[in-house]
């Protein structure tokens, strides 16, 4: 059997050479090196493409496709030359022409984009300018009405066998080595599209006249229908009138539909974005989520879940799933389950590493899985069941720890005055509340902050400023080993201990700063009142001994008037100045007080 063999010829995206040999039975690729090699029947390749890339000219086979696998092989490295001999070979072996892409070399960021079978083809000039295989896109949605963001995930960073919850890179890859040897990634395309959806296949189907055939035939049918009208009674003409409206409504919101919207459907629709049939395991209708905030649903499908929103779309790998943690809230009424993602989800330019839904604790669901008993006990080991009854936290949990194949954190040993496993909190102007695990610290608001215990260099326990004001409160400074310390203030200070305790149990290095600070305060008050005013210390005292208990308004009132019910020396002096200097014995009597005026 006849061979014609080329060397020096790149396999897909890879670094490695080889040699390549068409048979009339099909196609081989041998790396010369290591490696392993790939074999391409005949009766499954169905056309042949030759275009310009960056090495050199590609060599791209279009395959059957069977539902799995791969369906387009590309082949590098030929030379020019070689174009009038591999066409010759394509069209003797397997009676295939290879067709000439012209590729767009203008440079411009604007074109036309189209949605085809396998990829995403933006033209400039009616020539290729770039393609992006449609498997690559992890989530499509849309901004506007005429724009469309694009992310990206490369599948074969993205394995559930590879996923240890362990710190990967920014783009949600596991890197190792210096940062010069990581690899640049896309993750994220935006296109602005402008105009109407059919705008340009209309144009196409113009008359002589230069008008739009559709357009011209909707005003003659809305003529028709009301010179019938007005041959009927009053009341069948508002009726009709009445659907004649809701008609064109529809009609108009149709012809409404955005270019934009309609290339955003395209890619939903090719890109394994939608929902397929028959794959999904289980739907929950209108989950609350707090972060990112509104109430999506949540397909959930054997590789991935779909969060289906009002405006945005997610399509989540289980293996980008790093954490999870349920946590009560403080009002014993709801729990949070909170999912930690690495590469996170984006909105535009914010990024969301945590998921954090809210259930109510009482609500129960009865879910049955779209799951036969043999996959049950063989692929996911007897962890889930066929139909739950149970609350609904409890069933989202175990769909994703099994799923996810990671375990649940939840807050064990540590109990704030008031029996919560929580503590209130600060971070700059936001509100939230602090959970201390047994190997991290979250603190859960709008964006969760998480904090490994292995990271963390101390925490201080201080007070800023230091002022009376501030006694019943403090902060908890964590100082990392590496990175940004994070600073969770005006804590309650009857928490003081119960976290200082904590930490000590799992001996974690404590500095506490508060008994420093309170010693200075004390000398500063001492030094402020003065030791020789009996009359404001003995009132001070007659107070009690509790006056850190008080509150802020009631100290400041208090004080107010022991300056003017006790006499200072300096104001008896004052009092006296025209009189004589000598004292009496009817001076050293003690006088009325004056009323106040």
């Amino acid at each position: 059997m006849a061979t014609t063999q080329f060397d020096n010829v790149y396999h897909g995206n890879g670094k490695a050479l080889g040699m390549i040999r068409f048979s009339q039975a099909g196609l081989g690729w041998k790396p010369l090196d290591e490696g392993s090699t790939v074999t391409i029947p005949a009766d499954q390749m169905t056309a042949f493409a030759w275009l310009r890339v960056a090495r050199n000219f590609q060599l791209k086979i279009k395959m059957k496709g069977d539902g799995e696998g791969e369906h387009v092989a590309t082949f590098e490295n030929f030379q020019r030359e070689d174009h009038a001999r591999l066409e010759q070979v394509l069209r003797e072996c397997y009676d295939k022409a290879l067709e000439t892409i012209e590729i767009s070399t203008r440079g411009w960021n604007w074109g036309s984009a189209e949605v085809g079978e396998h990829d995403m083809l933006f033209y400039v000039k009616n020539r290729l300018a770039f393609s992006l295989p449609l498997a690559n896109i992890a989530n499509s949605n849309i901004a506007g009405r005429t724009e469309v963001s694009m992310e990206f995930i490369n599948p074969k960073d993205q394995r559930p066998e590879q996923n240890t919850g362990a710190s990967s890179g920014a783009d949600g890859l596991q890197f190792h080595g210096s940062k010069k040897n990581r690899p640049d990634q896309l993750v994220e395309m935006r296109l602005y599209i402008p105009g109407q959806a059919g705008r340009e296949e209309d144009d196409e189907d113009e008359n002589d006249n230069g008008q739009d055939s559709d357009i011209k035939k909707e005003p003659s049918a809305g003529g028709g229908e009301s010179k019938q009208a007005t041959k009927r009674e009053d009341g069948d003409e508002r009726a009709d009138d009445e659907e004649e409206e809701e008609e064109e409504e529809e009609e108009e919101e149709e012809e409404e539909e955005s270019a934009a919207l309609a290339f955003h459907n395209a890619i939903k629709a090719k890109a394994d974005i939608g929902q397929v049939a028959g794959d999904g395991i289980l739907v929950l209708k209108e989950v609350l989520i707090l972060t990112p905030r509104g109430r999506y649903d949540i397909d959930l499908f054997p590789t991935f879940l779909r969060l289906r929103g009002k405006t945005y779309d997610y399509k989540i790998l289980y293996s980008s799933i790093t954490q999870l943690f349920l946590l009560p809230k403080p009002d014993d009424i709801h729990v949070l389950f909170i999912v930690a993602l690495d590469p996170p989800v984006r909105q535009g330019q914010t990024r969301y590493p945590f998921l954090v839904l809210q259930f109510p604790r009482e609500e129960e669901m009865d879910a049955e899985l779209n799951l036969d008993e043999e996959t049950i006990q063989t692929k996911y080991e007897g962890k889930l069941k066929k139909r739950y009854e149970e609350p609904t936290f409890r069933i989202v949990t175990n769909l994703f720890r099994v799923f996810s194949q990671q375990k649940v954190h939840v807050p064990t040993g540590f109990t704030n005055s008031t029996g919560q496993e929580s503590v209130r909190c600060n971070v700059k102007a936001n509100d939230g509340m602090l959970y201390p695990l047994n190997k991290s610290l979250i603190w859960v608001s709008k964006q969760p902050i998480l904090i490994s215990y292995h990271d963390v260099h101390q925490f201080v326990f201080s007070r800023v400023g230091g002022a009376i004001a501030s006694a019943k409160t403090f902060d908890l400074r964590v100082e990392l080993q590496h990175g940004t310390d994070h600073t969770f203030q005006s804590i309650s200070r009857e928490e003081l201990d119960s976290l200082n305790n904590f930490f000590a149990e799992r001996k974690l290095r404590v500095k506490n700063e508060l008994t420093d600070e309170a010693m200075g305060v004390g000398a500063a008050v001492d030094e402020l009142l003065g030791e020789d005013d009996e009359n404001v210390t003995s009132g001070k005292r007659g107070r009690g001994d509790d006056e850190d208990d008080d509150d802020e308004e009631e100290d400041e009132d208090f004080e107010a008037e022991s300056e003017d019910d006790g006499g200072s020396p300096s104001e008896a002096s004052s009092d006296d100045e025209d009189g004589d200097a000598v004292v009496s014995e009817e001076d050293e009597k003690p006088k009325p007080k004056k009323p106040r005026t």
